[in-house]
């Protein structure tokens, strides 16, 4: 056997070959795993403790920056992505792929479909990395806008409206009403470059049919995008419902523990565009983390990698606590005399009640499951937010911080907070009123947080 220091160039391309069958071969036997078992061991196994990683039962931190390599063939093929190669940190990192190979398996479990994924520094450089290839200048399509719903994260919509729209020119057409697939039907075109929407929104819980719409985007020829932080792949995988691209901003239940900021890209291979080169389409995620993602920059950190997919081993197991926490306190809260309404999918008055039930399943138990967020409109004379920031200030146990999905129950008034930059009109089009309360419920005892709601109602 020739010793890797005397490899040839093609020696280091048949070596990578290998490596690459190898992790077919693990991708094969974690596809027949039950949901925690993935999320607790992902692709990292004994041959790969012993013979890359001193035999360390947990996957390591790679703090280094770069990767040495055994002589200039290897780097040469490395570097020419002939074979697997992390080489530097803005690029790759051993820490996290442990993290994007666990991803990508949670997103597509209980199906044949292929993934894979780019982990970056935030949830909004996830949107950012996934958004940026499909808008790029293309004469064949020369008036380029999206359609997103308009029930979407503060920072989504500012970076749609603001840097996508103001600052590129980029037409932005939103959904006012995202259960209304005609609305849908009526704003897209043959210049749209992709469609986008939150399963569920934040903060008004507000979903939307993804089947339906990932068909009326494919008969474009272009791609369904969507976030689906605040279900999380332990309620709805949105690949195996038709979409191309899901968006998680891990920094929430993902990373349920609060100790790092997180965004994940996870796209099937193959997806449906007009736009980019077959490369890009073939498999998404690793075509941008080489390539645009190596140039823009938005690396995550190693440790914060790590710090999330422990984290992520206990995910099923969290969103179901919380998820039972949020709907005892729906339920309390629905026609309590001092709450004018209550938004949250597990309720029969929801408007898309029968679809959240479809869609929103605690993965392996087929149990209906909501999330573990709800919005609560406090009552008050219209336009005012006096009882609101009344019933907010009085609040004891549970956190006021514009945070979600963590173990410990968040309260957030979002007009003046998450989405307080997107001006009066853009709250109108998100349904984000003066007197609305996001509530993020955690893994403490349900009737816990119950209390200290009700007794903040009292200050009221």
């Amino acid at each position: 056997m020739i010793e890797r220091k005397n490899f040839t160039k093609e020696d280091w391309v048949n070596f990578g070959k290998e490596m690459t069958a190898d992790r077919q071969r693990r991708i094969a036997r974690a596809k027949k795993w039950k949901f925690d078992t993935v999320a607790t061991h992902g692709l990292y196994d004994l041959h790969q403790a012993l013979d890359y990683n001193n035999g360390s039962i947990m996957e390591p931190v790679y703090l280094s920056p770069a990767q040495a390599y055994t002589n200039a063939t290897e780097m040469e093929a490395a570097l020419a992505y002939e074979m697997p190669t992390w080489c530097y940190t803005r690029i790759a990192n051993p820490s996290s792929y442990f993290l994007e190979e666990t991803a990508a398996l949670l997103e597509t479990y209980g199906t044949d479909i292929e993934a894979s994924c780019v982990a970056t520094s935030s949830g909004m450089s996830a949107i950012r990395t996934a958004t940026d290839p499909f808008l790029v200048k293309d004469e064949h399509f020369p008036n380029p806008n999206i359609v997103a719903s308009a029930k979407v994260y503060g920072g989504t919509f500012q970076q749609f409206w603001v840097r996508r729209f103001g600052e590129q020119g980029v037409e932005v057409r939103w959904i006012k009403n995202p259960l209304d697939l005609k609305e849908w039907e009526e704003k897209t075109d043959k210049n749209t470059r992709f469609l986008y929407g939150e399963f569920p929104s934040n903060p008004s819980v507000d979903i939307f049919d993804i089947s339906a719409v990932a068909e009326l985007a494919h008969r474009y020829e272009i791609p369904l995008l969507v976030d689906s932080t605040c279900a999380s792949p332990a309620l709805t995988r949105p690949l195996t419902l038709g979409a191309d691209i899901v968006i998680q901003s891990a920094s929430k239940v993902i990373s349920g523990s609060g100790t790092s900021i997180m965004g994940l890209v996870i796209a099937k291979k193959n997806i449906v565009s007009k736009i980019g080169a077959d490369e890009m389409k073939a498999d998404f995620a690793i075509w941008a983390k080489l390539w645009p993602y190596r140039d823009n920059g938005p690396a995550v950190s190693p440790m914060s990698a790590i710090l999330t997919l422990n984290d992520m081993r206990t995910l099923r197991m969290r969103v179901a606590q919380m998820s039972r926490n949020a709907m005892q306190v729906a339920r309390a809260l629905e026609g309590h005399p001092k709450v004018e309404a209550v938004h949250y999918p597990g309720l029969e008055s929801y408007p898309a009640y029968d679809l959240a039930k479809k869609y929103m399943r605690l993965v392996d138990s087929g149990e209906p499951m909501f999330g573990y967020m709800l919005a609560i409109e406090i009552k008050d004379r219209p336009g005012s937010s006096v009882n609101a920031r009344k019933f907010y200030d009085s609040l004891d146990m549970i956190w006021r911080a514009t945070d979600l999905g963590r173990v410990k129950t968040v309260a957030t008034l979002n007009a003046i907070s998450t989405h307080q930059q997107q001006g009066e009109e853009g709250r109108k089009l998100a349904s984000i009123k003066p007197s609305t309360c996001r509530i993020a419920c955690g893994v403490e005892n349900g009737d816990d947080i119950l209390a200290d709601i009700e007794q903040a109602l009292d200050a009221v």
